[in-house]
């Protein structure tokens, strides 16, 4: 399978690692086969819309990145000490405080190297009993059968030997407060973390489990509008169970790539039109969330577009709207002229249409009453 991968994803191209961020929009989007398959390849969906002609807008602007890396290492400067105060005070109060806490060394070769080192380490510091910071650690998680190595900003091991996610953001926390959709993002990024620390427990022997995988994450954000750091406890218990249905319910990526014609690739030096072949290949589920999570969003939404599927008007209408799936379908059935008169749907549609001819048709002998009345007399 990881050869056939690699066939799709091209010759010589290397694979791009799938992040947290990225396991978390597909995990919202289950039914798309297309992001499976490009993200499970290791495709660059940035280039490869770039090629198609719809450059996505997608991601993080190198003025944030900037300022967000430069927040997390003043939040780990000192071995830590300020997180470490943090997780202490948020997560754990009843146990001593973090004082001359162990920060392993997680150097390895390879991501598989490096999620070796990371389990070791999180073995021994479940069974030192004391405060352990493990900076960058890299993680793997089995995802449509592929695993995807991830690395989040940091896990704390308590000294009753369980486990926490922190998550660093460089938004503002404003009065113990911030911005609920980006809190509800991170949250659905930690609970990523959580499955995968969830997969390294379960890997360990009875004996050698921690305690437990905490699903209460530490958030660190900047206090107000200055550089000092403040946290929060998140429960990510909801986004985790969420995200570990979602990625259940994945098409497998091996009966997707099966089903593709012989020869389809995704290399970048491929010209536009074999590209464009090669994506309509797949099939896709875009809806208007994809546009804050998917590189190929502009490019979908456009053959959206031409196909007429309501799916581009957003998930929560194309559920009212049962078997009708075009906005062709959906004009021809408040005329009247498709669809069953005892669908829900059919009803509904015919109903409102009645409605709108009545107000427009009142409207219309509301303007002519109005026109006769300021003509002048004869």
């Amino acid at each position: 399978m990881r050869h056939r991968l690699a066939e799709l994803r091209g010759p010589d191209v290397p694979a791009k690692a799938l992040d947290a961020r990225a396991l978390a929009a597909l995990a919202a989007n289950p039914g798309c086969a297309r992001r499976a398959l490009l993200d499970g390849a290791g495709v660059d969906k940035a280039r490869l819309a770039s090629a198609l002609g719809a450059p996505s807008g997608f991601g993080q602007s190198q003025f944030a990145l900037t300022r967000g890396n430069a927040f997390e290492a003043r939040v780990k400067a000192d071995g830590g000490a300020e997180l470490l105060r943090l997780a202490h005070a948020r997560l754990d109060p009843g146990a001593e405080p973090p004082a001359g806490a162990a920060v392993p060394d997680l150097t390895a070769h390879g991501p598989e190297g490096r999620t070796a080192r990371t389990a070791l380490a999180l073995r021994e510091a479940t069974h030192a009993g004391g405060w352990t910071l493990l900076d960058h650690p890299m993680l793997a998680l089995d995802v449509a059968g592929s695993l995807a190595f991830l690395e989040p900003d940091a896990v704390v091991v308590h000294p009753d030997g369980s486990w926490s996610v922190v998550e660093i953001k460089s938004f503002p926390m404003l009065d113990g407060s911030a911005d609920p959709a980006k809190v509800g993002a991170a949250a659905r990024q930690a609970a990523v973390y959580v499955l995968a620390l969830e997969e390294v427990a379960a890997r360990l022997t009875r004996e050698e489990a921690p305690a437990r995988v905490r699903h209460q994450v530490l958030l660190v954000c900047p206090k107000d509008f200055s550089n000092l750091a403040t946290g929060s406890a998140v429960d990510v218990r909801k986004q985790r169970a969420v995200t570990a249905r979602q990625l259940a319910r994945l098409t497998r990526i091996e009966d997707i790539a099966e089903a593709l014609p012989e020869g389809t690739c995704f290399a970048p030096d491929r010209s536009a039109e074999e590209l464009t072949a090669a994506v309509a290949a797949v099939p896709a589920s875009y809806a208007p969330e994809c546009l804050s999570a998917c590189e190929l969003a502009f490019h979908c939404r456009e053959r959206s577009r031409e196909a007429g599927a309501v799916t581009r008007l957003g998930r929560p209408l194309r559920a009212e709207l049962g078997g009708l799936t075009t906005v062709e379908d959906v004009l021809a059935a408040a005329r009247g002229e498709l669809g069953d008169p005892d669908d829900p749907a059919v009803a509904a549609l015919r109903r409102a249409a009645a409605l709108r001819a009545e107000a427009l048709g009142a409207a219309e002998a509301r303007a002519r009453t109005e026109a006769e009345v300021a003509a002048p007399c004869p």
